[in-house]
């Protein structure tokens, strides 16, 4: 059990406990086939003769299925405790996995990716309120960001598998899915093993917590503004998915194996980003560090557009990619301290809605853009309305840090 009372001590070793370190690996099991998808996009275009309205509802359709079912599993979340739901998001990944390696139609490739998409969305709420619940607000942005490192590795492990699995030992795409099925399933084991929050942190240290300031309803102002802000960005990077490994396959003769690298290692790098994240933003505070990183981490994409070459686009995609790791764990900490208490998993639930509900319409918008301009206008468009996001938290979110 975790003894936290008397001494607020941010020690890795108090952090590190064998129920956290469960919570890192199913993070980054559920995260791996799933991330796939945008390094195998020029695959998948040419194989099934896709066009860019097909690449745009291949990206809408499971992101829609998210934004019907993200509040109603924040709620279950609430109600019955994390660990069947996360239970259930990890043999939804394998399900999904599994299917990916039979898909022979489009149409059987976008249920796979729904399946692989939904998966995330019932993982996400509980396994966040559960961080949340056994970490003291001091030692939260540290907490999550330990926790999120497990996801960002497993977003790097989908497009590295890519490099390594197609690039070098000729594995087929389908054969790649397949070899995820098992690692998934084995999360369930490990699982087991995750103990209730009660029984982490006993009533009387937790009632010891200083909370700080907490907030009575749900959607309060900063809340909302919060997500505003989050629409906002989350529809700019939506424009890009899909399209941004097509333009470098096809306008910049990137092979898939170089996109895998670039794509996989701008997210493995979370796995020093996201604790270092976490240590800054308790530091400093979570909206001041939030803001600061996402200023730079926009701030590199834009550059990225700019630069002729394939190491300098690399080089400022990943630095775009490594600050806006660095600001996640202080993104997380905010919607936990915006949620009241009781309500943290319907709160994580709605911070996820942003995403969902423009992604399929920023997929339409860019196949559009695509198709009337080119691809290249949907990545300056992106670096734009990026900066209006931004905006957007630095005016909106009024808290003390």
């Amino acid at each position: 059990m975790i003894n936290i009372g008397e001494n607020e001590k941010s020690s890795l070793g108090r952090l590190m406990s064998s129920s956290l370190l469960i919570m890192v690996l199913t993070h980054m099991l559920v995260h791996a086939a799933g991330n796939m998808q945008t390094t195998l996009f020029p695959v998948l275009k040419e194989e099934f003769s896709l066009t860019y309205q097909q690449i745009g509802l291949i990206i809408a359709i499971p992101s829609l299925c998210q934004f019907l079912l993200s509040v109603p599993s924040g709620m279950v979340s609430d109600r019955f405790g994390p660990k069947k739901l996360i239970a259930a998001s990890i043999v939804i990944a394998a399900v999904g996995a599994l299917l990916g390696s039979v898909s022979m139609t489009p149409w059987m490739f976008i249920l796979a990716s729904t399946l692989l998409t939904f998966n995330s969305t019932l993982y996400h709420p509980p396994a966040q309120s559960y961080v949340s619940d056994i970490t003291s607000p001091q030692n939260r942005s540290r907490a999550l960001g330990i926790w999120h490192s497990g996801g960002t590795t497993g977003v790097s492990l989908g497009p590295l598998s890519i490099t390594i699995l197609m690039g070098l030992l000729a594995f087929s795409w389908r054969q790649i899915y397949s070899f995820w099925v098992i690692p998934i399933l084995l999360g369930l084991v490990a699982l087991y093993f995750v103990k209730p929050a009660a029984e982490m942190v006993e009533k009387e240290v937790r009632d010891s917590w200083d909370e700080g300031e907490t907030v009575d309803t749900l959607l309060n102002s900063n809340m909302i503004f919060l997500l505003l802000s989050g629409t906002v960005r989350r529809f700019g990077g939506g424009l890009t998915t899909g399209f941004l490994s097509i333009w470098l396959a096809e306008a910049q003769g990137w092979t898939i194996s170089q996109i895998g690298i670039m794509l996989g290692i701008s997210s493995l790098i979370g796995i020093v980003a996201s604790p270092l994240g976490g240590e800054l933003a308790s530091r400093y505070g979570e909206k001041r560090w939030f803001a600061a990183t996402l200023f730079v981490s926009y701030a590199f994409f834009a550059l990225a557009f700019f630069l002729k070459g394939y190491w300098p686009f690399m080089i400022a995609y990943i630095t775009h990619g490594f600050f806006g790791i660095l600001g996640m764990p202080a993104n997380m900490t905010l919607t936990a301290r915006l949620s009241p208490p009781k309500q943290r998993g319907v709160g994580f639930a709605l911070a996820s809605i942003p995403m969902n509900v423009v992604m399929p319409i920023a997929a339409i918008a860019a196949a559009y853009i695509a198709d009337t301009y080119g691809l290249y206008p949907i990545f300056i468009a992106t670096s734009v309305i990026y900066f209006i996001g931004l905006a957007i938290l630095q005016i909106g979110v009024r808290i003390e840090d």
